[in-house]
């Protein structure tokens, strides 16, 4: 996904990309962040606190966490020309056969509420499991554990806002 962009579509998918973080930084109970993937793709992270999405062992969405989805979810209905891939992550406890499983059942949850809300299933690209494999904090403690219970939701340029752009119709 991603292709080369010349350096003035660039600059505006940039400033697209600033608001589309500034909408997102709104939402109740989000950590909002530039990154750069694993594939090189300049993408805003949100990542969703852990205590808001799951309990242990569970991909059930609480109430809390169904009012920050829904917020959330207008970001994405307000930025039709972001593709969307959601990561689900567990803590170590259990083993692989269990925490593969329930970090895909949790990445679905986020989706599912998200497409309930009236997210197009074609902006959401990916939706993946990620298991325990890559905490954000140390699973030898409690609060560490909670952490790493969460749904990373990425938020990157379509390939119709980078034609949008080169064109000089982005919006």
């Amino acid at each position: 996904v991603g292709a080369a962009v010349g350096t003035g579509a660039g600059v505006l998918i940039g400033k697209k990309m600033d608001k589309v973080k500034a909408e997102a930084e709104a939402v109740q109970n989000a950590q909002v962040q530039e990154v750069t993937d694993a594939n090189g793709l300049q993408a805003v992270k949100v990542t969703f606190d852990s205590g808001i999405l799951f309990a242990t062992n569970q991909a059930t969405l609480n109430a809390s966490a169904k009012n920050s989805l829904t917020n959330f979810a207008n970001v994405l209905k307000n930025n039709t020309g972001c593709d969307v891939a959601i990561y689900g992550h567990t803590d170590s406890t259990g083993s692989d056969a269990i925490n593969n499983p329930l970090s895909v059942s949790r990445a679905n949850s986020v989706s599912n509420f998200l497409k309930s809300c009236g997210v197009s299933s074609a902006q959401i690209k990916t939706v993946k499991g990620q298991g325990s494999t890559n905490p954000v904090a140390d699973n030898s403690s409690a609060a560490g554990r909670a952490q790493n219970r969460r749904v990373e939701v990425y938020m990157y340029a379509s390939q119709d806002m980078i034609k949008a752009a080169e064109a000089g119709t982005l919006k």
